[in-house]
């Protein structure tokens, strides 16, 4: 069974998600120079070059004064002897005025006692900036792309006081960047194009974040930055359709090859070989140990029994050598569930089994994403940065997902016309929650969290669901109105606008929190 077979009937009203939280913003590729004026920088010197610097410029404005008055009073000593050629006319005779050999060779000797300080200064000079620099940085050498895919390389963002996860939606008329006949990493059932949807203003909008400009997805500049890294896609469906987002969107630059292990389609591996950069994707819609124990179950999308407080090995065994791992669930837990903690049944949620507590899907929910938290935190060898990729809400209007549910908005909301409420907001502050507690604890070991905060974007994208264009009329589908996942190209490509920023102010932000450390241990 797909991860698709569920959803939640979200009615929206009111305000958006009204106080938000400054997620951290981060750069990275960013170098900083420092370097030493020979002519300026003086004061920078010890006190026996500063004396040399000033006894070589009395010398210059000596040696040269004295050259100009001898030069000066040549002349003049001749002009007073010129009346000895006036011709009759009463017109002066054109004279080449030889000045004696003495004084041309004192000028000469004098401008060469000039040049010779003023030459051993700039060699003494560059001789202390090598002893005092043994090994000055050189700057970065910018790589050649396709001038085409895009412009220019990253640079320091001007978002680090702003939070670019609040904002609204704009038109953008020169997106989509791709389509789904450029593309074949599309998942079927989020190719709304070729099953018939009409409309195609769905794909013609960008996030314009409150005080702050947010650039257009830059595949050249993301694929410079993961020059030799690798990423991983931990989560359900939802995390494959964004990784798929994040393939379509490279490939303005580049494809992958496939160098998956298994031919299990829950586990990909993706290469971009000229970059040297890896993507993998592993399937775990708890993010935990589960397995389906009912088929049925009383809502005959069956019952899983979750081991809250177990590691899914098929993704925790693989990842310690990423750099960058991108975690995310939540409408899995829908479902009818059976809790098992210490080697026990503790609880469920709408198992409607006797002698089983209903805990309520949060309860499982909280468990699991804590569980995940302190699987990557226990890993041995992983230094990469883990990002809580946030919930992303459905939009069933007039019924839920198997009573006839309905996602037929053509526009998005403005943030003043729907808010986060009921499971989808319970979902998203448990995530924060959570989150937070792992990464007090991951930076005990050194360990990066960060927060890619979807939800007040996606929370106001009704229309950017597949519908009833994820497959044909005809076809018997569990999930007739797919309201949970994302046509691509669609909404869910902005967040590859959100990583990259991320990705381009991770430089600052980890010296930000060396700097917030280390004056912590000074106090």
């Amino acid at each position: 069974m797909g991860d698709s077979q569920i959803g939640v009937e979200e009615r929206h009203q009111g305000r958006g998600l009204g106080e938000k939280k400054s997620s951290g913003h981060l750069l990275g590729g960013v170098y900083k120079y420092k370097y030493v004026d020979v002519g300026l920088g003086v004061a920078l010197f010890p006190l026996p070059f500063r004396l040399l610097h000033l006894s070589l410029s009395l010398s210059l404005s000596l040696s040269l004064s004295l050259s100009l008055s001898l030069f000066w009073f040549s002349m003049k000593h001749y002009q007073a002897n010129l009346h000895d050629h006036e011709l009759p006319s009463g017109k002066y005779q054109a004279l080449i005025l030889k000045p004696p050999k003495k004084i041309v060779l004192l000028i000469f000797a004098l401008l060469l006692l000039t040049i010779i300080p003023f030459y051993y200064s700039s060699l003494s000079n560059s001789f202390f900036l090598r002893k005092t620099i043994p090994n000055p940085p050189s700057l970065p050498s910018s790589p050649s792309y396709d001038e085409e895919a895009h412009e220019e390389l990253p640079t320091i963002t001007n978002n680090l006081k702003c939070d670019i996860f609040s904002g609204e939606w704009i038109p953008n008329p020169e997106a989509p960047y791709y389509t789904n006949t450029t593309c074949w990493a599309i998942h079927e059932h989020q190719n709304c194009q070729k099953y018939g949807r009409p409309d195609s203003e769905f794909m013609k909008w960008k996030w314009k974040p409150d005080g702050c400009e947010l650039p257009v997805f830059n595949p050249a500049q993301f694929l410079e930055l993961l020059r030799g890294k690798s990423l991983a896609f931990v989560g359900d469906s939802v995390g494959r359709n964004q990784m798929q987002s994040l393939i379509c969107l490279l490939s303005r630059v580049e494809y992958p090859i496939d160098v998956s292990y298994t031919k299990d389609e829950k586990y990909k591996r993706w290469k971009y070989t000229s970059y040297n950069f890896t993507m993998a994707s592993f399937w775990t819609p708890h993010l935990i140990k589960s397995k389906e124990e009912d088929s049925h179950g009383p809502t005959n999308t069956g019952i899983f029994g979750l081991y809250l407080d177990e590691f899914d090995e098929a993704w925790t065994s693989q990842v310690e050598d990423f750099d960058y791992l991108i975690i995310s669930g939540g409408h899995w837990f829908m479902r009818s569930m059976v809790f098992h903690e210490n080697n026990k049944i503790s609880g469920c949620h709408y198992c409607l089994l006797d002698n089983v507590p209903d805990l309520g899907m949060f309860y499982g929910y909280r468990k699991a994403f804590r569980t995940a938290f302190k699987a990557i935190n226990s890993l041995k060898n992983y230094n990469g940065i883990t990002y809580l990729r946030t919930f992303a809400p459905s939009h069933f209007e007039n019924g839920m997902w198997n009573k006839g549910g309905n996602c037929v908005r053509t526009k998005p909301f403005r943030s003043n016309e729907t808010q986060l409420e009921g499971a989808s907001l319970e979902f998203y502050m448990i995530q924060l929650e959570e989150f937070r507690t792992a990464e007090k604890e991951g930076r005990k070991k050194g360990l990066k969290y960060r927060l890619l905060d979807t939800t007040q974007a996606t929370l106001l994208r009704p229309d950017g669901h597949p519908s009833r264009y994820g497959h044909w009329p005809e076809e018997n589908v569990t999930l007739y109105n797919d309201c949970v996942h994302w046509c691509l190209p669609g909404p869910i490509d902005t967040w590859g606008d959100f990583l990259l920023e991320m990705l381009k102010m991770e430089g600052i932000r980890s010296a930000e929190e060396k700097r917030y450390s280390r004056d912590r241990r000074m106090h």
